[in-house]
């Protein structure tokens, strides 16, 4: 199996941390290049009208910015010299631009946390994990973070 694109998903929670840290891992392992990706999710509030919606589409360039800049503060620090980098910051549904990306990329695989969101908002919006591994047109390894001594 050869490994030259690995794209690991971030969303900041420790589970996704856990996933960063094996990208990086398998990266420098086989030699691959990383993409790290975050998505901004749409805003959906059903009783708003979009003029009413409280972040302008020149805001949210601005929050892409802000989060481009976020990634690399806490995590191109910690990706070998060696090891090509790619932040990658998408708008949308989160598993579909994620897949999309994937896609597009022709990426060989990617790590995602088991998962980020909890409680019941798994229960409205879903796993991001479950849909990308049902969905991604390449390999997905999932990382959980570590519980200690058992």
């Amino acid at each position: 199996m050869t490994i030259k694109k690995i794209a690991c998903c971030t969303d900041f929670s420790e589970n996704a941390e856990a996933a960063f840290h094996m990208a990086v891992e398998m990266a420098a392992k086989y030699g691959a290049s990383l993409s790290l990706i975050h998505v901004v999710p749409p805003l959906v509030n059903p009783l708003l009208t979009e003029s009413e919606w409280p972040m302008p589409e020149e805001n949210r360039e601005g929050l892409v910015s802000k989060l481009e800049q976020r990634m690399h503060d806490k995590f191109a620090a910690s990706v070998p010299n060696q090891t090509p980098l790619n932040i990658v910051v998408l708008d949308g549904h989160v598993s579909t631009e994620i897949v999309k990306f994937l896609e597009d990329d022709h990426t060989d695989m990617v790590v995602v946390g088991s998962y980020g969101l909890s409680g019941v908002e798994l229960v409205f919006f879903g796993s991001v994990a479950k849909s990308i591994v049902n969905k991604a047109p390449c390999s997905v390894l999932i990382a959980r973070k570590s519980v200690g001594n058992l």
